[in-house]
């Protein structure tokens, strides 16, 4: 068997028990690649029910995971609020380890695993708490307004956290004219351009989105007449502009539920069109193909081992879990 895992069989109960899921993503899979999926996927959810564990995945997974086993899905914000409310034992964090920590932060009584400990984020990664005592310094009482997709180290020397769904709300409820905003300079200029306030930004960015371009978007809507156009609020203002609406991945969900076009395009990382896809077979889906290689390294074959082996496990620092909530649990209470 390609995915590893040889004892796994494709057998008929295997088969009967997935093929609701094959059903939503025959379009996607093959039968013959189906059915190497199928073992692992009806091993994941048998174990996961005998172990108590909820598996949390975001809107970047393959759909084989996101449909397959995920049994909470959206964005950085859903999956917070999700992790805080969970009563299982074991949270799985199938999305990238900055939201692995937050799941922990929220939930220090649960076991949280990340199927692969090297799923990082270029923006986590792009900023340190070093960083943050120096732009303290630079706007000596300017509230800092940090991105969850950062660690847990940097979150806990911020004033509040927003998400890419609810940065405007933050940057509008909070008490000052002026708000620093990191590390994503796009997320930041996206947000001026949505509130009176002074915001100043920091210079990290997405490896994914800034890779899309508005000569990608003038394409598109050449090949594809009437091409609904939906952009990520992390892509550069020229993406943005060019674009029909930008929202978060949730939003953009939300506005293809509700405005229904014939034909739309998803600027972001590109298994969330597919998962979109899987969903909405009456829509026609065009597929932008930029790849996370981060959220790639999450894999049917490494959740099946995180689970039975319940490692690797991520922790964090009691200390430093109870200064990270703190902004966490206030970009919660206000959005």
């Amino acid at each position: 068997m390609s995915l590893g895992m040889t004892n796994l069989a494709y057998t008929d109960e295997v088969a009967r028990a997935t093929a609701p899921i094959y059903n939503m993503l025959s379009d996607q899979y093959d039968e013959k690649y189906w059915e190497t999926l199928a073992p692992f996927i009806y091993e994941i959810n048998r174990l996961k029910k005998e172990k108590n564990a909820v598996i949390l995945a975001h809107n970047y997974m393959t759909p084989d995971i996101f449909h397959g086993v995920a049994d909470i899905v959206g964005d950085s914000l859903a999956l917070a609020r999700e992790a805080a409310k969970t009563d299982a034992d074991i949270i799985v964090q199938c999305g990238v380890h900055f939201m692995a920590e937050t799941s922990k932060i929220l939930c220090m009584d649960k076991k949280v695993l990340i199927p692969d400990m090297k799923a990082g984020c270029s923006l986590a990664e792009g900023i340190t708490p070093a960083d943050i005592q120096l732009l303290r310094e630079k706007y000596p009482g300017v509230p800092i307004v940090t991105y969850v997709n950062t660690s847990a180290a940097v979150k806990a020397v911020s004033d509040v956290c927003c998400t890419s769904g609810n940065a405007v709300k933050i940057i509008n409820a909070l008490d000052a004219d002026e708000v620093l905003m990191v590390p994503d300079r796009y997320l930041a200029q996206y947000t001026q351009s949505k509130t009176k306030k002074i915001i100043h930004s920091y210079a990290g960015s997405c490896m994914v989105h800034e890779r899309f371009t508005a000569d990608d978007i003038r394409q598109f809507r050449e090949r594809y007449p009437g091409v609904v156009v939906l952009a990520h609020p992390e892509c550069t203002q020229e993406v943005l502009q060019a674009a029909d609406y930008a929202g978060s991945t949730q939003q953009m969900i939300d506005y293809v539920e509700d405005e229904k076009p014939g034909r739309v395009v998803l600027i972001t990382e590109c298994s969330m069109s597919d998962n979109v896809a899987a969903a909405h077979p009456e829509m026609e889906l065009v597929r932008p193909c930029q790849l996370c290689p981060h959220m790639k390294r999450i894999t049917l074959p490494k959740i099946l081992k995180c689970l039975m082996d319940e490692e690797p496990e991520v922790l964090v620092d009691p200390a430093l879990a109870e200064k990270a909530r703190i902004p966490i649990e206030r970009m919660l209470e206000l959005s």
